[in-house]
């Protein structure tokens, strides 16, 4: 009965003893958290997207705080929040450039052929392992919308051709497209970004013609049409951005199947003279 009663004080006082240690831990090492950061993330969209460059609206709210950020970064919020959050915290607003996701990839059904119609769960990386996807075209896009699904902002919609298309105007440049597309089609750009090659395909020439009417069949005429910002890497086309002040429509002009383009500012994609895209708005057979 001893025993018990000297094991039950023991316990008591190391209980003690530790607890008032964490309590003098706790009141030396406490760092006290800057209030305004709640502030700050109540006048956020509470997405929790990451196009800011930050993990998540808190840990921008902190930044914003800190100085290392600046309330215009957040590319999900309105203009009026984004005003706020600067008058409450005395400091200037900024903007942040407008950026959004954007395919290299024209191939819809109606100009890509496909091998073999895929029967299976709704996604591009399930489809993938069946064959490749059934696409004649392994470097193009499969359509089954695995990028729709994943954008928290309804920016990506599924075209009749099972092709991904970018609402500009509700894209914030999350990246959630970018990380879930199986084939790597999609890449984060500024808007101001206007000439853009729509194929990833490696095929070439006669196998590109015959695998999508609009692919890239590497004949370099872009390039040679404006050597100072298009490079041929692997016989497609790379724009130089660092250089985009000199992109022009110039370099389409003579692509003969529009793979690569000019998107205008009002949403139209601009085709050169010579391009010979198809009209018909109807899948290709199958086969």
């Amino acid at each position: 009965m001893m025993g018990f009663f000297i094991s039950g004080g023991v316990m008591l006082a190391l209980g003690l003893i530790l607890g008032s240690i964490l309590a003098v831990a706790n009141k030396k090492l406490h760092v006290s958290e800057d209030p305004r950061i709640d502030t700050v993330e109540e006048l956020l969209p509470g997405a929790n997207c990451g196009a800011c460059g930050f993990a998540g609206c808190r840990a921008f709210a902190e930044a914003v705080v800190t100085g290392k950020a600046s309330p215009g970064a957040c590319s999900v919020n309105t203009v009026e929040q984004i005003e706020r959050i600067a008058h409450f915290l005395g400091i200037e607003a900024g903007m942040q450039e407008k950026r959004v996701a954007r395919l290299a990839c024209a191939g819809g059904d109606n100009v890509a052929r496909r091998l073999a119609e895929y029967d299976g769960l709704e996604s591009c990386r399930a489809a993938m392992l069946v064959s490749g996807g059934g696409k004649f075209c392994t470097f193009g896009c499969l359509g089954y919308g695995d990028c729709a699904r994943v954008c928290p902002f309804d920016a990506i919609v599924m075209n009749d051709n099972r092709l991904p298309v970018v609402d500009e105007a509700k894209c914030t440049a999350c990246g959630n497209c970018v990380t879930e597309c199986p084939k790597n089609l999609f890449s984060i750009h500024p808007l101001e970004h206007r000439l853009w090659v729509a194929c990833q395909t490696r095929l070439r020439t006669k196998a590109a013609k015959e695998a999508c009417a609009v692919a890239c069949i590497g004949c370099g005429l872009c390039a040679k049409d404006a050597p100072d910002v298009i490079a041929m890497q692997d016989n497609l086309p790379t724009v130089d951005y660092d250089k985009n002040d000199l992109a022009s429509q110039d370099a389409i002009q003579r692509c003969p199947t529009g793979a690569i383009v000019w998107l205008a500012e009002n949403g139209e994609i601009v085709y050169g003279e010579k391009a010979k895209t198809p009209k018909s708005t109807e899948p290709l057979p199958i086969g």
